[in-house]
């Protein structure tokens, strides 16, 4: 091999001075900008909705309600998320490369799975709170508190954190993969390996399980509401569904739509590669896993659409705020629905 070959292909190592580095991505210029350019993007919609949402509700108090206390802890993991997470995942799946050693690479995959799992959980939580709001509502106002949501949202941050840490740290999802580890192994790779038991129950736990809770929940409340909407518009109509009824339901139906589909449609095919992978000797190409990744995330940018844009006490919050901190013009600290 020539000189001039040597340095070649050393240009297209992670590490050139390396002899187990790993490659880099082969990518035109033009297709690395327009993916650093949307994966920014991507990154700042996810920081800056949800921290709006946050200081939406903190700022508020007609806001701190014990869902919206909800909403405020799930838009601080999926803000955290795309602050501390996303930046090196789109450095890695652009370059194909991860450049800060194999410590921080534990420590960046135990906060991308702790995020992500905090945010599917925080999911389950606002479904659980609907279901009990709308189904039972009597004891509702009882049961759930402020208090009580610190509770519960404080239990899924600690158990994110302590499995997803726990799980990367001590290689317990690796265990009989030493063989395949040591012979893809290269300086510069980031990557978790989960065997077939593994495979199988961190998406049920973390994923399928939840999943199964919201759409059974949301399914029960979709019923339900249709049924209090129909027994009501037949008191006031003698019978006959007014146009009122008939828009609430058709908004009830679209939102619930909406947060079940976003959900799913983000994270169900990650969670099936993940859980398929191992059975078929991991077949699935690390590019094909990184676009799921970031299909995934995805579902923390739209959170604050869906549970922020879509409910007129946050539009109003919204606009108090950017008008007050940065347009300069004052408004009242009082929200005042109609």
């Amino acid at each position: 091999m020539t000189s001039n070959e040597t340095q070649t292909e050393n240009m297209f190592l992670c590490y050139p001075l390396r002899p187990d580095s790993c490659m880099k991505l082969h990518r035109l210029t033009v297709v690395k900008v327009a993916m650093y350019v949307f994966m920014v993007l991507l990154i700042l919609t996810t920081v800056f909705g949800n921290l709006l949402i946050i200081i939406s509700i903190s700022h508020f108090k007609q806001l701190q309600s014990p869902t919206h206390l909800i909403v405020r802890s799930l838009a601080a993991s999926d803000c955290l998320l795309g602050s501390l997470v996303m930046p090196f995942s789109m450095v890695r799946s652009v370059e194909g490369c991860w450049y800060l050693g194999d410590f921080v690479c534990k420590v960046h995959s135990s906060l991308d799975m702790s995020f992500c799992i905090s945010s599917i959980l925080h999911l389950s939580l606002i479904s659980v709170d609907r279901y009990m709001a709308i189904c039972d509502p009597l004891r509702y106002r009882m049961r759930v508190t402020n208090n009580s949501v610190t509770v519960f949202t404080t239990f899924i941050w600690l158990f994110s954190f302590v499995y997803s840490f726990s799980v990367v740290f001590s290689g317990i999802t690796a265990d009989g993969l030493e063989m395949l580890i040591l012979q893809t192994y290269c300086v510069g790779s980031c990557v978790v390996f989960f065997n077939k038991q593994w495979g199988i129950v961190c998406p049920i736990l973390t994923f399928f399980l939840p999943g199964i809770i919201m759409s059974s929940l949301y399914l029960k409340i979709f019923y339900v509401a249709r049924k209090h909407v129909k027994v009501m518009s037949e008191r006031v109509t003698g019978g006959m569904r007014s146009q009122s009824s008939a828009h609430r339901e058709r908004k009830a139906a679209k939102t619930l739509a909406i947060v079940m589909g976003v959900f799913l449609l983000c994270w169900l095919p990650y969670f099936t590669a993940a859980a398929l992978d191992p059975f078929f000797n991991f077949w699935t190409p690390a590019v094909v896993f990184d676009a799921l990744f970031w299909f995934a995330y995805f579902n923390s940018t739209c959170n604050p659409l869906i549970y922020g844009f879509f409910y007129p006490c946050f539009q109003k919050a919204f606009k108090i705020l950017i008008s007050t901190y940065i347009c300069g013009i004052k408004h009242s600290n009082t929200l005042i629905f109609e």
